[in-house]
Order: structure tokens, then C-alpha cells, then sequence
């Protein structure tokens, strides 16, 4: 019985990929042991333990995007962090990360075990404990191709799907203008007219959810159905003709499918699962970082299913000029999915059956 430690906490960007190759080593080796290494602030505690998987929590390493006196910290912090991480990680047979605030001191714990790590970026840009833990190993996957730098000759592997993504696309593939309607009607919609799913990620965009608040009259005025995801941190407002504003979006397979539009930030999660089941999108990339979400967005964007806008540009005045112009792209969009990302997880697998038994 092997044992595997996976460590992508934080975000969902980080944490969902982790769960779907946990998921798949556990179909292909069921008397294997998963642990997962994420911090007490991190949606790992909510999703990891859901998926009824082991979590093991070690102190996150803080560092501010900006040069400030908390940086002085950083050296002890990672120093617990590795010192935890090692207690987990020492008797491993692998580690899998997937990238954030927990993968840095599991690279190092790891290394400094004799443990072999195998690495998955998800997006188009590595990130920087995803470049530190590349110095460690040569077993890299990616989700998109990267031009430069280590990452350039790792395996493109896509970017693991959630089951209920991959099972939707397994079933619309027979009749997707089928599945589409369908998925209107199972969300409340009318099956014939658009439906612009408005998502801003799972805690909600403030500078998102301003404009599509401000532009609800125009959405009923032009007979639209919107479905708004406002994200758990931000008040609810009021449902109004074929607006309907929800908390949290439980069905986010039917969401994708049934859109005609999706307006939404540009992470590698929401990226991913767009070119699987969307038709069209228009991305807002959240504008800190180190520009990465435009730089996922771009195969979509090559390949006419998507644009991008820069969040200052993206106003209601913008929204009224270029709503109908953004539908009827969509109307020219495939009404397909894209399988790109379906076998991910089992690529992933692979690469670390690899690095355990090389």
C-alpha cells in the first residue's frame, strides 16, 4: 500500500484539480492511502473533507503581494511549514503538487525526504512555488503550454475536471442542442430564450457584481434570463423579471451547459471547465497577480469562444452597447464542448506511477 500526499490548498483553482487525481488513484489503487496538506484558511477544509478524503493542516507561509515588514516572517513561517510538512511527507511514497501557499514546504519537505515529487501547473503562466518545487523534480505536467522557462518541455496534461463536468460532457456528446435546453429548464429557465450566466468565483466579485446590478432594467428590458452567482461574501439583492441572483451555484455543470453567455473571471478552473461544456464567454481577468488569467484565456479566445476585457473597461454602459453583439458570437460559436481536459486526471496518474516506480 503506497501513500500519497497531495498539496494544491487554498483557492479552488488549486484544491479541485487535487481532488479529481485523488479521485482517480483511488479508482485505480483503492488500498492506497490520500492525504491532502492545506492550511486552517483554505477551501481544502471545506471541500477535502466533503469528498471524504484525509486532511492534514500545516501553517500557511503569508506573503504579501507588496514588499512590507511581514516578509521578515517569511523565513520562520516556511520553516514550520516545511518542519509540519515533513511529518506527513517523510514515510510518503510521492508527493502531487498542484501549486499555492501549501506546495512551496511540501516541495521542500519532500526533497529534503527523499521523496519524489511530481508537479502540475494549471495555468498558462507557472506560479512562483511551482517554479521553486520545478528546480526538485523533472516529472511536470501542465495545463497549457508554457514558452518558457522549465515548464516549456513538461507533459500536456490539461487540467483535471470535476466528475460532474465530465460526466455532463460524456452526456451531452450524443445531442448537445439536446442538453442545452434541458439544462435551462432543470435551472428554472425558459429553454428558448438566452441565458447569461454571470460567475465571479466561489467568495464573488465586488467590481462584477456593481455592473450586473446597475444593468438588470436593460437584461429585462431586452428579455433576458440572467443567473447571477454573487458569491457567499456579498448581499443577495432582489430577483426581478428573468434576473435571478442565487448565493452559490450548486449545479455549475447545468450552468455551463445552459448559458448562451457566461461573463466571469478567468482562473484555470473556470477556464478549463468552460471549454468543456460553455459556448461563449466574456472574461474579466482579475487584475492582480502576475497576468495570468489573460493568459488562460487565450487559447479560448483563438479559437472564437471567448474575449477578454480589462475590469476598468467592463461597465454597464459597456454591457448595454455590446450585449447583443456578444449573443449572436455566441450563436456562431460550437454548440460542442471540448474533450481537451476529460482524460487529465489519468495523464497526471500516470506521470506519477512514473516518478514513484523511476
Amino acid at each position: 500500500m503506497a501513500t500519497v500526499v497531495l498539496a494544491g490548498g487554498g483557492t479552488a483553482g488549486h484544491v479541485e484539480p487535487a481532488l479529481a487525481v485523488a479521485r482517480q488513484w483511488q479508482a485505480t489503487h483503492p488500498d492506497d492511502r490520500l492525504i491532502f496538506l492545506g492550511t486552517s484558511s483554505g477551501l481544502e477544509n471545506t471541500l477535502v473533507p466533503a469528498a471524504q478524503f484525509e486532511l492534514h493542516l500545516i501553517p500557511r507561509v503569508r506573503i504579501s503581494r507588496k514588499p512590507s515588514a511581514s516578509w521578515l516572517n517569511i523565513p520562520f513561517d516556511l520553516l514550520s511549514s516545511v518542519r509540519e510538512s515533513k511529518k506527513v511527507i517523510a514515510d510518503a511514497d510521492v508527493v502531487i503538487g498542484f501549486g499555492g501557499y501549501v506546495s512551496a514546504p511540501a516541495y521542500i519537505a519532500a526533497q529534503i525526504s527523499g521523496v519524489p515529487i511530481v508537479i502540475h501547473e494549471a495555468n498558462a503562466k507557472p506560479g512562483w512555488a511551482n517554479r521553486l518545487g520545478a528546480a526538485f523534480s523533472e516529472h511536470l505536467a501542465v495545463a497549457h503550454p508554457v514558452d518558457s522557462g522549465k515548464f516549456e518541455s513538461a507533459l500536456l496534461a490539461g487540467l483535471p475536471l470535476r466528475s460532474d463536468v465530465a460526466q455532463a460532457f460524456n452526456a451531452s456528446q450524443s445531442d448537445w442542442v439536446t442538453a442545452r435546453r434541458a439544462a435551462k429548464i432543470r435551472l428554472g429557465f425558459a429553454a428558448d430564450a438566452p441565458l447569461i450566466f454571470i460567475m465571479g468565483g466561489s467568495q464573488g466579485s465586488v467590481a462584477i457584481n456593481k455592473v450586473i446590478q446597475s444593468s438588470v432594467d436593460m437584461f429585462n428590458q431586452q428579455g433576458l434570463s440572467v443567473l447571477h452567482s454573487v458569491g457567499k461574501l456579498n448581499v443577495l439583492p432582489p430577483a426581478s423579471g428573468g434576473y435571478k441572483p442565487v448565493v452559490y451555484v450548486d449545479a455549475m455543470a447545468d450552468a455551463y451547459l445552459a448559458a448562451d453567455l457566461i461573463i466571469g473571471r478567468s482562473g484555470a478552473v473556470t477556464c478549463s471547465e468552460f471549454r468543456a461544456l460553455g459556448r461563449y464567454a466574456l472574461f474579466v481577468p482579475l487584475p492582480i497577480g502576475n497576468g495570468e488569467q489573460f493568459v488562460n484565456a487565450a487559447s479560448l479566445v483563438a479559437e472564437n469562444r471567448a474575449e477578454v476585457i480589462h475590469q476598468k473597461e467592463f461597465t454597464a454602459d459597456f454591457l448595454k452597447a455590446h450585449i447583443a453583439g456578444l449573443l449572436a458570437k455566441s450563436t456562431l460559436a460550437p454548440i460542442s464542448g471540448n474533450d481537451a481536459d476529460l482524460h487529465a486526471a489519468e495523464k497526471i496518474v500516470a506521470l506519477t506511477e512514473f516518478a514513484m516506480n523511476s
